[in-house]
């Protein structure tokens, strides 16, 4: 086994970019900074594609800084540790997800809510501590503090458990804060793609009823027989949402695409919760009245702190809980943010770097 050591120098890394808007991406080659005395450092083995990624190699959100190289679903095995690395040694399996930096001295960190701090430092295309430009997963190594790194249980896969470290956490951490965790309650999921599909398996195992809504009849025979759901709505099906209504304690509502939430609003029971963890790029209509009469509450919620990411890896591991994917090779990633843009995936994509991803040099 390797001896855990520290590098003085930058070590040469090399991955795939986009240089502009075009969105574009191509090879491209870079320098990871020294592992410091509390990094990790890893062999990137497979990174989940995002449907944030999309946005951000086309600087949808006009905050792009480009050299771009995206990826926040980041697994593999550590090669390397810092002198005060603590919970990680060589050949252990770890996971980024969005983050990698945080100020760790606000109400936020101190309660274990670092993706809510304001000084958080995302995974790619943001400013780190020492002036550089963070670089994501579409990479053959990673650095990372070990506080931002996620231990991998050794019965739960490298390539299903990347997505987890963003779609997993996006939609565990509201089914956990909202209180929609409990045996018996009846959950609504919106939408069946990377975020909705998981969300059914999390709400299951924790013994919740589940029905999926969705504007796709199609999916009806995927969601009961394969992900295992007690029923389907068809939210486009007026009958439907009709003698559904007041029938559900909560909802999570994955679509980033617009979409009307009177529907949905109608559906919960009084003091329901309608959960939106979808990020649609313009504002939903939000019809008060009906949470006045309800007491219904419209609530939110993003990613989730590290203590809770570790705590839905484990628990993924513990209920087999792992996402659909589709594996592809490097290569082959422009034509994989073209379907993404399409949905024409199911569920994920996963790059499989450590068998793909070839420097030129």
């Amino acid at each position: 086994m390797a001896k855990s050591r520290e590098v003085e120098k930058p070590n040469k890394a090399f991955g795939w970019a986009a240089r502009d808007s075009s969105g574009v991406l191509s090879p491209f080659s870079f320098s990871r900074r020294a592992t410091g005395a509390k990094d990790v450092r890893f062999k990137v083995i497979y990174c989940g594609v995002c449907h944030s990624d999309l946005h951000a190699v086309k600087n949808d959100w006009g905050t792009s800084t480009y050299p771009l190289i995206p990826g926040h679903e980041i697994v593999g095995e550590v090669t390397e540790v810092g002198s005060k690395v603590q919970k990680f040694k060589v050949g252990d399996k770890v996971g980024v997800g969005g983050m990698v930096g945080a100020c760790h001295s606000c109400d936020n960190c101190a309660n274990n809510l670092e993706n809510y701090c304001s000084k958080m430092i995302l995974t790619y295309g943001v400013k780190y501590y020492d002036g550089t430009i963070t670089y994501g997963g579409y990479s053959d190594t990673m650095v990372s503090d070990e506080h931002f790194v996620i231990h991998i249980p050794d019965n739960l896969p490298l390539d299903v458990s990347a997505p987890l470290l963003c779609a997993g956490i996006t939609v565990y951490s509201p089914l956990r804060f909202y209180g929609l965790d409990k045996p018996g309650m009846h959950v609504g999921v919106v939408g069946l793609g990377g975020l909705g599909h998981v969300a059914v398996k999390f709400a299951k195992a924790m013994g919740v009823k589940v029905t999926v809504i969705s504007t796709s009849p199609n999916k009806k025979k995927e969601a009961l027989e394969h992900l295992g759901a007690d029923s389907f709505l068809v939210s486009k099906d007026r009958d439907q949402m009709q003698a559904a209504e007041g029938t559900l304690d909560g909802i999570i509502d994955t679509v980033s695409a617009q979409h009307p939430l009177l529907p949905l609003i109608g559906l919960l029971k009084t003091q329901g919760k309608l959960v939106v963890v979808g990020a649609p790029e313009k504002p939903l209509e939000l019809p008060v009245l009906p949470l006045l009469m309800g007491r219904k509450l419209l609530g939110g919620s993003c990613a989730g702190g590290m203590k809770e990411t570790q705590e839905m890896i484990d628990f993924a591991a513990k209920h087999n809980i792992i996402a659909d994917i589709e594996i592809i090779p490097i290569d082959y990633v422009n034509t994989a943010m073209e379907r993404l843009v399409k949905t024409d995936v199911r569920y994920r994509f996963v790059i499989d770097i450590g068998n793909t991803l070839k420097s030129s040099s």
